[in-house]
């Protein structure tokens, strides 16, 4: 399956349609909208988010109970507003049941105005990339774009499967992952996706 088309490529298919448009019947009609309709619309982005910085002051927690430090609370929301500002609030947001993950979720999701509820998945924690890839298939297709939220090296391994690119992930990075692909399912070691973006917090300040 094609997964990503050069611009040109799609704006010269749609007007050859465009041209089509006017030499057929209006049933025919009706198919040619449909199939450019879904040849564009075919699309699933995954917003993977590593936790922002935790703080380290309380030996005595445990790891899944560390909070975030004063860094961690600063670099968060400024994620949440890049998000509303780049129309990439997600549908549903998904994290980590740790609390620096459950933490960095509700501040991105605050600050991007994002209405419906954080998903906690406690698989997340300490997971590996299948963890996370099995996440990701069990998603309602009615769900165009995800927010994940959770660790290294977890994430920084997801970014590489799903891409066949390797990025560093530093606390509180976001990466964007685009698919030509119109079921969370069809996301598998053969169709890769496209990184659209990587953000770090001091691109934002």
């Amino acid at each position: 399956m094609l997964q990503f088309v050069p611009v040109y490529l799609l704006c010269y298919l749609v007007i050859f349609e465009l041209r089509c448009f006017r030499c057929v019947g209006p049933n025919s009609r009706i198919q040619l909208i449909l199939s450019v309709w879904q040849f564009i619309g075919q699309m699933k982005s995954v917003l993977v988010l590593r936790h922002a910085k935790s703080s380290w002051k309380h030996p005595d927690l445990a790891d899944h109970d560390r909070p975030l430090n004063k860094r961690g609370k600063r670099d968060a929301p400024p994620m949440g507003r890049l998000l509303k500002r780049e129309d990439l609030v997600p549908d549903i947001i998904i994290s980590s049941t740790a609390i620096r993950a459950r933490a960095t979720a509700k501040a991105v999701a605050k600050a991007s105005g994002y209405k419906g509820e954080i998903i906690l998945n406690k698989s997340l924690y300490a997971a590996g990339p299948e963890a996370y890839l099995g996440v990701i298939h069990a998603l309602s297709d009615e769900y165009v774009r995800v927010l994940i939220v959770g660790h290294n090296p977890g994430l920084e391994e997801l970014v590489e499967l799903l891409t066949g690119e390797i990025h560093l992930m530093p606390t509180c990075s976001l990466a964007h992952v685009k698919f030509r692909v119109d079921k969370w399912s069809e996301i598998d070691n053969k169709i890769k996706g496209q990184v659209a973006e990587i953000w770090q917090p001091w691109d934002l300040t």
